[in-house]
């Protein structure tokens, strides 16, 4: 029986760019070879889509780009070609299809259900969530609206979008009512903790919002919760599994961000997370609660803080988590049994389960 054809696209415009070509390193490295031919679909940071046929160590540098064979393509919306047109010079133009895709995309135009729409329409099975799931967990308002109408606990929030920027007073004054200081401003649309903000009065809060718009056009305003940070890995389409919790200790004591994530090796993951069994089976419940509320399939994390009293509050769902070496996903999901081969190989399954198509 001839191998599965996977197209791995990584890169994208997303200011998560750098953290996207380190996990689909981690992710082509670990997909079972004996069972995939896998193809490497680069986006540069200007857009420009690639195929990249070079060494994958060099896709973690960025070195990729400059691979004199790279070969500029597209992915057609024409499910008669089932994959992308690869654009030779002269004109010449080769039809590399494929039968599923896994994208290694974070952020805005790879987490925010864009190339999930565009998967859709050249009806090619893709591992992940599809276009409406992943808009809805990306951005942070609708999130918490869903999660609040389906009873699930998350921080008390206010929204503000660029047309309430000339009453901005007013806003905080809402914001103050509401939430107390100090609170978070985030971005709606943007991951990994990207444009987030601690405001501890009206000053660092107007700052905080105007920093915030700068990545996007809605901005949220949270309470801030005292707890443990932790995580919960959720894999499966009608029947999700939810691994234990891992426990997040952050190097900045401010909050778990972008850099505490990525950059400082200060920063560290606990698994099982330091609480009782109670907690983390709460937790596991609430993950795959929340994961069937927002429609999400084939795999997300659930963020999560646990405070004193025992409460626990939703605080994401990430569609796309992180695969490098150090992100939690995989770490949860091997701690659970599964090596990185078998969770590529799970994830690219459950992608063609979702499109009932026969792989067996």
């Amino acid at each position: 029986m001839s191998k599965i054809r996977v197209a791995v696209i990584f890169g994208g415009k997303s200011n998560e760019h750098d953290v996207s070509v380190v996990s689909a390193t981690h992710v082509i490295k670990s997909i079972p070879k004996d069972k995939y031919d896998v193809i490497c679909i680069g986006i540069t940071k200007k857009g420009h889509w690639m195929k990249y046929i070079g060494d994958v160590d060099d896709i973690a540098s960025n070195k990729w780009e400059q691979h004199p064979d790279n070969v500029p393509c597209v992915l057609s919306p024409d499910p008669l070609h089932k994959g992308f047109i690869a654009l030779g010079e002269n004109g010449e133009y080769q039809n590399v299809k494929v039968d599923v895709i896994f994208p290694v995309l974070h952020g805005k135009n790879g987490e925010d259900g864009t190339i999930q729409g565009l998967f859709q329409l050249a009806e090619i099975p893709f591992v992940g969530c599809d276009c409406i799931s992943s808009a809805n967990c990306m951005d942070k308002g609708l999130t918490h609206t869903v999660l609040d109408a389906n009873g699930i606990k998350t921080a008390k929030w206010v929204g503000i979008i660029t047309s309430e920027l000339s009453h901005l007073d007013k806003k905080c004054d809402e914001m103050e009512g509401k939430l107390g200081y100090p609170m978070f401003v985030k971005p709606a649309n943007c991951g990994s903790s990207v444009g987030v903000s601690k405001a501890k009065n009206r000053d660092e809060l107007k700052s905080a919002i105007k920093l915030a718009f700068a990545h996007d056009s809605k901005v949220i305003v949270e309470e801030t919760i005292v707890g443990m940070e932790c995580e919960c890995a959720v894999m499966g389409n009608d029947e999700p599994f939810a691994s234990t919790v891992g426990e997040v200790c952050s190097a900045n004591d401010e909050f778990y961000d972008f850099d505490a994530k990525y950059n400082d090796a200060a920063s560290k993951t606990l698994i099982p997370a330091r609480m009782s069994e109670e907690s983390i089976e709460e937790i596991r419940k609430t993950a795959v609660k929340a994961y069937r509320a927002m429609g999400c399939s084939g795999l997300s994390r659930v963020d999560f803080f646990l405070m004193k009293d025992g409460t626990v509050i939703l605080n994401e769902i990430n569609t796309l988590p992180g695969h490098t070496p150090i992100s939690m996903y995989p770490q949860l999901m091997q701690y659970e049994g599964m090596t990185p081969a078998q969770q590529e190989d799970k994830l690219i399954k459950l992608a063609l389960d979702k499109a009932e198509v026969d792989y067996e």
